[in-house]
């Protein structure tokens, strides 16, 4: 993204970024306590946004905590279930960078992982699909057929005790994921593809931030 402001603290319609993220979890009924993960520095002595939070959650059901992350992926998702309460048996891992997330969305991951399994919101892919060359990044190699792919995204969703084991197993083997249904996959375990929009984009860059304006404005 480059700036001096870290992408997640950016401003999408005047609210940080990470904020909008927060909303939907915190409001949630079935939502027990939200961890938020950050850069240590940020743990620390975090922004007053953010420091505010628990005084606006204390009216909903949910806890809200901050604790600081690690170096990779893996090491903050880590972090975050050694915060989270005892009693949350159901866990659910989200990007601070989607800031439009749908409560049906969650609800249906919630009723995934409590029947077992794993759930990744997900939309089919339109596009076509060229692979590249290795030795020439813009030369073709071959054009994927794209019947059955998904573009993965989040909140994804699992029995919390399956994540803690793919998680404890990827650090014992030092397997590192871009995301947390490629460890429970590893181990066999059922991960289900739960029907999600495009609105739940992803803000990467320059233009996911001019988008996420827009969208802002058609959801005020």
């Amino acid at each position: 993204m480059g700036g001096t402001v870290p992408k997640q603290f950016q401003l999408i319609g005047g609210v940080p970024m990470v904020v909008r993220a927060l909303r939907p979890f915190i409001a949630h009924p079935e939502v027990a306590h939200v961890v938020l993960v950050l850069p240590s520095s940020e743990a620390s002595s975090p922004p007053e946004f953010l420091s505010a939070i628990p005084a606006r959650a204390a009216s909903s059901r949910a806890a809200f905590t901050m604790t600081a992350g690690g170096r990779h992926r893996g090491d903050s998702v880590r972090a975050g279930l050694v915060a989270l309460r005892t009693e949350c048996k159901v866990v659910l891992v989200h990007d601070a960078a989607r800031p439009f997330v749908d409560p049906e969305v969650i609800d249906a991951v919630i009723a995934c992982a409590r029947g077992g399994e794993g759930a990744v919101p997900a939309v089919p892919l339109s596009d076509t699909l060229k692979e590249a060359t290795a030795g020439d990044a813009t030369l073709i190699r071959r054009t994927r057929p794209r019947s059955r792919l998904w573009r993965a995204q989040t909140p994804q969703g699992f029995p919390r005790k399956v994540l803690e084991r793919a998680h404890a197993q990827a650090a014992r083997t030092g397997h590192r994921a871009t995301d947390d249904a490629a460890l429970v996959e590893a181990m066999g375990v059922p991960v289900r593809l739960v029907s999600d929009s495009c609105w739940n984009l992803k803000v990467t860059t320059p233009d996911d931030l001019a988008l996420a304006e827009l969208l802002a404005g058609k959801s005020s």
